[in-house]
């Protein structure tokens, strides 16, 4: 699935390449047999067409596939063994730790200058420079440096042959001419080791730029296995692709004034990745949340009955297909895109229309059916029933007339009505709702209350 930070991380890079007349190159990173398949590729494809990155740009390159330059890779490695940058290496983890005294400590260089050719086993390790340090031009960190003398002498190939991440990763940003790097702050500390290599090819690094963390509300970085982090999953929740969008583009940075909603066009032209801030940012879902229902207020209603759909279908609806109707679906959709914050709200908002009886919610109903609930409810029955039923005014008069009988105010009133005609404490403005369910239906439903309360069902 596509991570939220990768997203945000995309984001930043489309920017910098659609306003500099550049590429966005997507590179498949999947010489890992275990975690690739191919659903997975159309799945980042498809998400990244989601927030707008799509394939069919004139801006975007690729995807390119990492396993099929992988004769590419293990040249590079033997062209640094022939030029004395890399050497081969045959120390166990546990002789390394028994040399060091640690687990914590890096290798030690013990096979440095033994001179051993590759035979199968042997790791093929650079030789990482003793002296001086290596300084990264980072577009958000400034310029870090690294002293040598702190990187150990890592491995570039396996005891297999086969190349690792840190070399292929410099090989195909090389062969596709990348000159920036734009991603997630954990992997600064590659970035020495990179630029190492970078420089062992005899070519020019990339300029780099290392975004901010993203942290949930306890500050902790976001986790795939302890937060909702797919991209996939906001979208099948509810959340538009256009507020998604407008969100992830302001972790980290900001347009410079105090309107946070604009439209992407808009965002890509301000962005200025020099901008961006250093501090971990925290994805807030109930800002997200806010985002959201505003762009959902701002959809046409026709566009809003349409994005609906699939909340009113199989699996999310919780009434027979046959029983669902348009026309009142319609109906009551202006008052629910007033309402809403995320689409799959609206299930639990508009099924009262499309069951035959309401959903049975016990807490509802508890705190609802406090007091004299028979007294209301019989009462707002009676107005009810002899009330102008085009006229959400008149049904509120009837329920207004009842709760004074009564001594209660409309909130208090009105509340057995509401569970008794919906189920819920919470929803959709009452006497809209009323007059879309119509006079038979919610009266019996009432009836039906009644006789739950009076012991006669």
């Amino acid at each position: 699935m596509f991570h939220v930070g990768g997203a945000r991380s995309a984001l930043y890079n489309w920017a910098v390449a659609r306003q500099s007349g550049g590429k966005f190159v997507l590179r498949i990173e999947d010489t890992d047999a275990a975690r690739n398949k191919p659903e997975w590729i159309d799945g980042i494809i498809s998400a990244l067409a989601s927030i707008g990155i799509s394939k069919d740009d004139p801006a975007f390159e690729g995807p390119y596939f990492q396993s099929q330059n992988a004769d590419r890779h293990r040249e590079a490695a033997q062209q640094l063994y022939a030029q004395g940058r890399a050497y081969y290496c045959d120390c166990t983890r546990e002789q390394v730790q028994e040399r060091t005294g640690s687990q914590h400590l890096g290798y030690d260089g013990f096979c440095r200058d033994r001179g051993l050719e590759y035979v199968e086993g042997r790791a093929l390790r650079f030789r990482t420079p003793t002296e001086g340090e290596t300084v990264v031009v980072d577009l958000v960190r400034g310029t870090p440096s690294f002293p040598n003398s702190a990187i150990e002498d890592f491995v570039i190939a396996r005891g297999d042959s086969s190349p690792v991440f840190l070399i292929a990763n410099v090989v195909d940003d090389l062969d596709e001419g990348i000159n920036l790097v734009i991603r997630g702050d954990e992997h600064l500390s590659n970035t020495p080791k990179q630029q190492l290599l970078w420089e062992a090819l005899d070519a020019k690094p990339p300029v780099w730029a290392h975004l901010p963390v993203i942290v949930n509300e306890k500050r902790q970085k976001l986790s795939k296995r302890r937060d909702k982090v797919a991209l996939e999953d906001y979208l099948a929740e509810g959340y538009l692709p256009e507020a998604m969008t407008n969100y992830l583009m302001l972790l980290g940075w900001g347009p410079g004034d105090d309107v946070e909603l604009k439209p992407y066009e808009e965002l890509e032209q301000k962005f200025r990745i020099e901008d961006v801030n250093t501090s971990p940012a925290f994805f807030d879902i109930k800002k997200l949340s806010a985002f959201n229902g505003e762009y959902i207020r701002a959809l046409p209603v026709e566009e809003f009955i349409k994005t609906c759909e699939p909340w009113l279908r199989a699996p999310y609806a919780n009434w027979a297909p046959e029983d669902f109707d348009q026309v009142a679906w319609e109906a009551i959709a202006p008052h629910a895109q007033t309402r809403v914050a995320v689409l799959s709200e609206i299930t639990a908002n508009v099924d009262f229309l499309f069951r035959e009886e309401p959903v049975d919610d016990e807490a509802s109903w508890a705190k609802a059916m406090k007091g004299d609930p028979v007294a209301v409810l019989t009462t707002a029955h009676a107005n009810l029933g002899t009330a102008d039923w085009s006229s959400p005014e008149s049904l509120k008069a009837a329920v207004l007339a009842a709760g004074e009988e009564h001594g209660l105010k409309l909130g208090k009133a009105q509340a057995p009505v509401r569970v008794a005609v919906t189920g819920r404490t919470v929803g959709l403005p009452l006497f809209e709702s009323l007059e879309v369910l119509g006079k038979e239906r919610a009266l019996a439903r009432i009836d039906a209350a009644l006789a739950k309360l009076t012991g006669r069902e």
